[in-house]
């Protein structure tokens, strides 16, 4: 059979920006398909990836083409044995088992057996979710945070679904939505609030706190929500049968009604799409009809900073919002939701009014800062990594520390290298090299105290720590670039 030819090959529109005028910083760019790629071509007749991936590119184009289609027919591409075998590789290796013991390298040694069994279920409707394992993780804030441990088959039919999910989703969420998206990371959304507030006339910054948001998400509502695109009943049940599946806490199962378990890979993605109707498709509307100066918005996830140009633009909006949540069984935070002056004039305007510095708010990890360049003086945003996240960790390596106290050298040089390099990663942005200096002196530190306590023949001398310090810790470097230059290749 012959292929179209090349001038037939449709092409993916592009996705436009949420608002026309809005900075490209909340722009995404359209892809068009591979080249000599067409939506009408069959997926090979003997299964395998390519396939696979033939199939939900049909999937996604015709979820552009038609952004009110309801899709019947998905789940084939769910119970698809090998769909379900990337999902098996995608997994961790040493991820922590839900209530069955199941553990990924006892999975895998009847895997094709245990693969097929797992498809014939999901085809026949025989699947059933199991309960979430609950532990408690601390927070930086001393806090627990209760994350849920599902089992190895209820992961894999999760992942599987969301490939497919996404293929539909990724078409109908918009561009400032940066949370747990491919292709998308915490600093894209970092890089879209600088770039906002040095281009557009931000002044005012609201910081939005969602009160327990992924134990608050209304099943109902989800469920309808989700109807929107999927018509297919199966996948739908599916959907519900990990809603209802319940926590196993203490021995006991306890039915959940509302909320998604932080922890499932099918969680991430249902809390976008919950948040996409409930607020993203809103904030948009509103932003267009409502709002007369400049106004940005950034989320990731339930962390959601927006940005005004003027004030009684920002309390309306809030005040309109808080009602908006209400409706659909979420809360703003009453005590860390904060309506901040923050941009370009706010130093010259507090300091006009006798009130000092302008505040300061925290957005993934960072505490923002209204800041000047060191060469031209001009207004830039200055972002520190958080205080408390800063000593969370540092306790964590101490905790670790006293713990492997004993271990061989170099295997202690190892680990800290990774912790260390781990953090000038993520926290390695311009502006914030003295708190990874810090950091990196304070693990140092630490080490020579941890290895001083190792006998009681005295102190490690600072002259052979230094050495050591030199050899596994790696040194502070930067390691995003500024982001308006990173915008300007990736928008």
């Amino acid at each position: 059979m012959n292929g179209p030819r090349k001038s037939d090959s449709p092409v993916v529109p592009m996705k436009s920006p949420n608002k026309a005028g809005q900075p490209a910083a909340e722009a995404m760019e359209g892809r068009g398909l591979a080249k000599g790629n067409s939506p009408q071509q069959n997926a090979p007749r003997t299964q395998g990836r390519n396939g696979a991936h033939s199939a939900l590119e049909r999937v996604r184009v015709a979820a552009t083409r038609d952004r009110k289609k309801r899709f019947t027919a998905l789940l084939h591409h769910i119970y698809d044995v090998d769909a379900l075998r990337a999902a098996y590789f995608s997994l961790k290796h040493e991820a922590a088992a839900g209530v069955d013991g199941e553990t990924w390298r006892h999975y895998g040694e009847g895997l094709e057996d245990n693969l097929r069994d797992l498809s014939d279920r999901l085809r026949r409707g025989a699947y059933r979710a199991k309960p979430v394992r609950r532990v408690y993780i601390p927070k930086a804030d001393g806090r627990q945070r209760p994350l849920g441990v599902t089992t190895l088959e209820d992961k894999l039919v999760q992942r599987a679904t969301v490939e497919v999910l996404n293929a539909i989703y990724e078409t109908d969420f918009l561009g400032f939505s940066y949370g747990f998206r491919p292709g998308r990371s915490p600093h894209h959304a970092l890089d879209a609030l600088s770039v906002g507030m040095l281009t557009k006339k931000v002044n005012w910054v609201l910081d939005l706190d969602l009160r327990g948001f992924f134990d608050s998400i209304d099943h109902g509502w989800l469920v309808k929500f989700v109807e929107h695109r999927i018509a297919d009943r199966r996948v739908v049940r599916l959907i519900q049968k990990w809603l209802n599946a319940g926590v196993l806490e203490d021995g006991k199962r306890i039915p959940v009604e509302a909320g998604t378990p932080q922890g499932g890979s099918a969680s991430p993605l249902l809390a976008n799409i919950y948040l996409h109707y409930v607020f993203d498709q809103w904030v948009q509307a509103w932003r267009r009809k409502q709002a007369r100066g400049d106004m940005i918005v950034v989320r990731f996830a339930d962390d959601i900073v927006l940005g005004f140009q003027y004030r009684s633009e920002a309390e309306r909006c809030w005040a309109e919002l808080v009602a908006r949540m209400r409706k659909f069984g979420l809360e703003l935070h009453p005590d860390k939701t904060r309506l901040v002056e923050f941009g370009r004039f706010a130093a010259d305007n507090r300091n006009r009014r006798g009130e000092g510095k302008p505040e300061t708010f925290a957005f993934l990890g960072f505490t923002h800062i209204c800041g000047k360049s060191g060469r031209s003086g001009q207004f830039t945003v200055r972002r520190q990594t958080i205080r408390k996240r800063l000593q969370a960790k540092l306790r964590e390596v101490k905790t670790e520390l006293r713990r492997r106290m004993h271990d061989p050298i170099p295997e202690l040089g190892k680990w800290l290298g990774a912790v260390v390099r781990g953090h000038t990663e993520y926290y390695g942005v311009p502006l914030n090299r003295p708190l990874l200096y810090l950091f990196r002196s304070k693990v140092g530190w630490l080490w020579h105290r941890a290895l001083s306590r190792r006998s009681q023949k005295g102190r490690v001398r600072w002259d052979r720590m230094r050495r050591l310090i030199d050899r596994w810790l790696p040194p502070v470097r930067i390691s995003h670039p500024y982001p308006q230059r990173r915008y300007a290749v990736t928008t």
